[in-house]
Protein backbone atom coordinates (compact mmCIF):
# COMPACT_ATOMS: atom_id res chain seq x y z
CA UNK A 1 0.00 0.00 0.00
CA UNK A 2 1.34 3.34 -0.91
CA UNK A 3 1.66 5.91 1.33
CA UNK A 4 -1.35 8.63 -0.71
CA UNK A 5 -3.59 5.62 -0.82
CA UNK A 6 -3.19 5.28 3.03
CA UNK A 7 -3.70 8.82 3.66
CA UNK A 8 -7.32 9.32 1.19
CA UNK A 9 -8.18 6.30 3.46
CA UNK A 10 -7.96 8.23 6.51
CA UNK A 11 -8.96 11.25 5.12
CA UNK A 12 -12.17 9.05 4.07
CA UNK A 13 -12.08 7.84 7.92
CA UNK A 14 -11.98 11.46 9.44
CA UNK A 15 -14.81 12.43 6.89
CA UNK A 16 -17.08 9.52 8.04
CA UNK A 17 -16.07 10.67 11.48
CA UNK A 18 -17.23 14.11 11.19
CA UNK A 19 -20.24 13.42 9.58
CA UNK A 20 -21.44 10.53 12.18
CA UNK A 21 -20.33 13.37 15.16
CA UNK A 22 -21.84 16.44 13.26
CA UNK A 23 -25.13 14.49 13.75
CA UNK A 24 -25.21 14.94 17.50
CA UNK A 25 -24.54 18.59 17.23
CA UNK A 26 -27.86 18.91 14.77
CA UNK A 27 -29.76 16.96 17.18
CA UNK A 28 -28.27 18.92 20.41
CA UNK A 29 -29.38 22.61 18.13
CA UNK A 30 -32.71 21.43 17.35
CA UNK A 31 -33.59 20.04 20.79
CA UNK A 32 -32.82 23.28 22.52
CA UNK A 33 -34.48 25.59 20.06
CA UNK A 34 -37.14 22.90 20.76
CA UNK A 35 -36.88 23.06 24.43
CA UNK A 36 -37.66 19.37 23.97
CA UNK A 37 -36.14 16.47 22.69
CA UNK A 38 -36.18 16.18 19.14
CA UNK A 39 -34.45 14.11 16.65
CA UNK A 40 -34.58 15.94 13.09
CA UNK A 41 -34.26 14.37 9.43
CA UNK A 42 -30.69 16.02 8.47
CA UNK A 43 -29.96 13.71 12.00
CA UNK A 44 -30.88 10.64 10.30
CA UNK A 45 -29.28 12.02 6.49
CA UNK A 46 -25.88 12.56 8.50
CA UNK A 47 -26.06 8.96 10.25
CA UNK A 48 -26.70 7.76 6.74
CA UNK A 49 -23.89 9.50 5.06
CA UNK A 50 -21.25 9.09 8.17
CA UNK A 51 -21.63 5.28 8.73
CA UNK A 52 -21.41 4.69 4.66
CA UNK A 53 -18.02 6.63 4.92
CA UNK A 54 -17.19 4.79 7.69
CA UNK A 55 -17.69 1.48 6.24
CA UNK A 56 -15.91 2.26 3.11
CA UNK A 57 -13.58 3.04 5.69
CA UNK A 58 -13.71 0.10 8.09
CA UNK A 59 -14.01 -2.18 4.49
CA UNK A 60 -10.36 -0.51 3.39
CA UNK A 61 -9.09 -1.54 7.11
CA UNK A 62 -10.74 -4.66 6.48
CA UNK A 63 -12.26 -4.28 10.26
CA UNK A 64 -14.65 -7.10 10.93
CA UNK A 65 -15.85 -6.00 13.64
CA UNK A 66 -16.23 -2.02 12.63
CA UNK A 67 -18.05 -3.56 9.09
CA UNK A 68 -20.57 -5.54 11.18
CA UNK A 69 -21.78 -2.19 13.45
CA UNK A 70 -21.46 0.11 10.63
CA UNK A 71 -23.47 -2.52 8.54
CA UNK A 72 -26.06 -2.97 10.80
CA UNK A 73 -26.54 0.52 11.71
CA UNK A 74 -26.79 1.70 7.98
CA UNK A 75 -30.07 -0.67 7.84
CA UNK A 76 -31.25 1.47 11.07
CA UNK A 77 -30.65 4.90 9.67
CA UNK A 78 -32.24 3.72 6.29
CA UNK A 79 -35.23 2.19 7.97
CA UNK A 80 -36.18 5.47 10.23
CA UNK A 81 -35.74 7.67 6.86
CA UNK A 82 -38.28 4.89 5.30
CA UNK A 83 -40.30 5.56 8.36
CA UNK A 84 -40.32 9.65 8.02
CA UNK A 85 -41.03 9.54 4.39
CA UNK A 86 -44.21 7.41 4.74
CA UNK A 87 -45.22 9.34 7.73
CA UNK A 88 -45.22 12.88 5.42
CA UNK A 89 -46.63 11.02 2.62
CA UNK A 90 -49.74 9.97 4.61
CA UNK A 91 -50.13 12.71 6.64
CA UNK A 92 -53.52 14.22 5.43
CA UNK A 93 -53.44 17.70 4.07
CA UNK A 94 -55.23 20.09 5.74
CA UNK A 95 -58.48 21.38 3.62
CA UNK A 96 -58.10 25.29 2.33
Amino acid sequence: MNLSSQAFWIAVGFLGQALFSARFLIQWIASERARRSVVPVLFWYFSLAGGATLLAYAIWREDPVFIVGQGFGLLVYLRNLILLRRERYAAPTPDP
